[in-house]
């Protein structure tokens, strides 16, 4: 999820704005696990598989709206994983973080949708491309939400005035 490194041998402390790498990518972890599940069960059960995905698109909400500290996941790595690693040498920001979760809601919404209308190839297909997504940063530390978010914070950008 990296978007900004720091590499020091010093510990580097962590701001409201600026989180440990280390959560987002344990959040990443257990998100893919909760997808893998979650295309398991369309197998299955797609009413298993939709109230899985449903619990999944509202973790991502809280992920979007409160920021990784608040996150359900976020609140597990600090809990319980976080004091027993060494002081962070990495942060990150987490303007892009939020985004990466609003878009993890969005494919879960998508799926959510799918597997509510009983298209369980919908379901299963945005639940493959938020897993995708999740292993992605869990596996190999790249967050795709958050190389877009430079982008679409461009976009947001308005012009400014010419001045006359």
């Amino acid at each position: 999820m990296s978007t900004e490194i720091r590499n020091t041998s010093e510990a580097i402390p962590v701001s409201s704005d600026r989180v440990d790498v280390r959560g987002p990518r344990f959040a990443a972890w257990v998100t893919t696990g909760v997808l893998v599940v979650v295309l398991l069960a369309a197998a299955f059960s797609p009413v298993a598989a939709g109230v899985l995905i449903a619990l999944q698109a509202v973790v991502f909400a809280v992920g979007a709206t409160l920021g990784p500290r608040r996150h359900p996941y976020g609140r597990i790595y600090a809990a319980v994983v976080a004091p027993r690693l060494a002081p962070t040498t990495e942060t990150e920001p987490t303007a892009p973080l939020r985004f990466a979760q609003l878009l993890g809601f969005v494919f879960a919404a998508v799926s959510l949708l799918g597997f509510a209308l009983g298209s369980t190839i919908v379901g299963a297909v945005f639940a493959g491309f938020a897993l995708f997504a999740a292993f992605l940063n869990a596996a190999f530390g790249l967050c795709l939400g958050c190389r877009i978010y430079p982008l679409v914070a461009r976009l947001r950008r308005t012009p400014s005035p010419a001045s006359n």
